[in-house]
């Protein structure tokens, strides 16, 4: 996972040893500025601020990361949390990566590591709110299912780096220790994402939408092991690729949140895993 701080140094020694798989044609598209504006650093990982396609500028602020970015520890496998009090902060970054507040939860509204790997929080702010203080809008989360051969941007407000690739396909099951993803992206080899950057923000640049969220990557060539993520078929292949970095689509988000970006687990379209 590229999580915390005691595997960063590692990872930028072995960073960019994979060989990269094949590369889809990139779409073509104008590109929107995609930049650190609205985005998040926690204390070991990046996040960002997101909004809903129906979202309302009265709503409070959510923000998005890793399930594995948890200040109470990772999600056991099968295990989803709602409601969970919370008081964790986020430094909100403008578009040139500079700290120019500091958020607060009241909330963990959702976190697994079943199926996905994700945290939202809820912040006792609204994004109305943040606009009007530091003229800055959250991120919206597509709806809509990630294209292979797309052109994206991570973007860690940690390390206030922004990583450049494509995606290079999805995957049918990702393996990492006791926790499996389905559906994941892969990037191009280029993403060559570090510790800390978990969390960050998928931004495909034809849009300026969040349509994954980074979160892992194969450290060491080890197979199936934590840090060591392994790609597994349907027909149960397993491929390991050294150097290669994930992200967990995040397009099943929206339909599972009703009117004030209240959770709703039980509306029809919604197909995250549920307690």
């Amino acid at each position: 996972m590229n999580k915390p701080l005691v595997a960063a140094l590692a990872s930028l020694a072995i960073t960019g040893m994979g060989v990269a798989p094949a590369v889809a044609a990139p779409r073509q598209a104008a590109a929107v500025t995609v930049d650190f504006a609205g985005t998040v650093s926690l204390s070991n990982c990046s996040g960002s601020v997101i909004r809903f396609p129906n979202s309302a500028d009265s709503d409070p602020a959510l923000v998005l990361t890793n399930g594995h970015c948890l200040e109470t520890g990772f999600p056991d496998p099968g295990e989803v949390i709602t409601g969970q009090s919370s008081s964790r902060t986020f430094g909100l970054l403008n578009s040139a990566g500079t700290k120019v507040a500091t958020l607060r939860a009241n909330q963990v509204v959702y976190s697994t590591m079943t199926d996905t790997d994700i945290t939202i929080y809820r912040t006792t702010t609204t994004y109305a709110a943040i606009k009007s203080s530091y003229g800055i809008s959250p991120l919206t989360v597509s709806a809509t299912h990630p294209v292979a051969g797309t052109a994206i941007k991570v973007v860690s407000g940690y390390w206030k780096t922004i990583y450049s690739c494509n995606i290079d396909g999805f995957v049918y099951r990702l393996k990492e220790g006791d926790w499996t993803w389905k559906d994941s992206v892969r990037y191009t080899s280029a993403c060559n994402t570090i510790g800390g950057t978990s969390g960050s923000p998928v931004i495909d640049t034809s849009t300026g939408q969040v349509v994954a969220v980074n979160n892992t990557g194969n450290e060491d060539g080890e197979r199936c092991t934590v840090d060591n993520p392994c790609e597994v078929a349907e027909n149960g292949t397993v491929t390991v690729r050294q150097g290669i970095n994930y992200a967990e689509e995040t397009y099943l988000i929206p339909a599972c949140f009703t009117t004030g970006n209240v959770l709703n687990l039980s509306a029809s379209a919604c197909t995250l895993p549920k307690p």
